[in-house]
């Protein structure tokens, strides 16, 4: 968890610029998009699409964007066809890397995100080669300077979560996927308001990435976020941050 929470940590200290906005708006409509598609408009009972939703108003995206978008999944608005593709690579000392994209051309996705592999150390692997590296868990970020540790892990663990660990001024909530959503109620009701939540990838083990390596591995992994066809980016790295320039 360590390695995706800091490198989390790092990007959200950089600077967020109106066209970073613009191409997050991008995937999140692309989301909303796929999963009315895969699971109806109606965001109370498809999970996927509640999440999307979610994550979109979080980002400020106006209601217009999100309805669209669901009605380009329904089929009531003329849409692009996005296929759901993972990919599998190594990055810099020889860490993991998943890489989840909605594309309409698979062989424009890969393409690019082999160009960049290649470039920065990089290369694809087969397909199942690091999947079993991770596990699918629910994850809910909460500000640590907002609340208090006991409050929030009260509340976690009676609506149901795993765990919860607290790392940088962040408490991490996770969860099984299937309580994922119940966990999130819970600290609703307790007023506990959460900066993400995601279903992401979690390392079961972690490689440390140190130096010329973790310099490398951050620019490859920043280069391959911001592809357009890209949505979330996962590595089991834990990334040495105090020897990483940031500015």
């Amino acid at each position: 968890m360590a390695g995706h929470s800091k490198w989390k940590q790092i990007k959200r200290k950089k600077a967020i610029t109106d066209n970073k906005r613009a191409a997050n708006w991008t995937k999140l409509i692309r989301e909303i998009t796929v999963a009315a598609r895969a699971g109806g408009g109606d965001p109370a009972g498809n999970p996927r699409l509640r999440l999307a939703i979610d994550t979109a108003r979080a980002a400020n995206m106006p209601n217009e964007n999100i309805d669209r978008a669901i009605k380009k999944g329904t089929g009531e608005l003329e849409g692009v066809n996005y296929e759901e593709i993972t990919y599998e690579a190594y990055g810099p000392a020889g860490v993991a890397i998943l890489i989840e994209s909605l594309t309409d051309n698979g062989n424009r996705t890969v393409a690019d995100i082999r160009r960049w592999l290649s470039r920065n150390g990089g290369n694809l692997g087969t397909t199942g080669s690091v999947a079993w590296m991770f596990d699918r868990r629910g994850q809910i970020d909460v500000d640590a300077e907002r609340y208090a540790e006991e409050t929030v892990m009260e509340a976690a663990l009676d609506a149901g979560a795993m765990d919860v660990e607290t790392d940088e001024g962040t408490y991490t909530v996770l969860t099984e996927v299937a309580d994922f959503n119940a966990v999130q109620d819970g600290l609703r009701e307790k007023g506990i308001e959460w900066e993400n939540a995601e279903l992401a990838m979690i390392p079961k083990t972690e490689v440390r990435v140190e130096g010329d390596d973790a310099a490398q591995l951050m620019k490859l992994l920043e280069l391959i976020e911001d592809l357009d066809d890209v949505q979330k980016v996962y590595t089991n790295a834990d990334l040495d941050v105090d020897g990483l320039d940031e500015d």
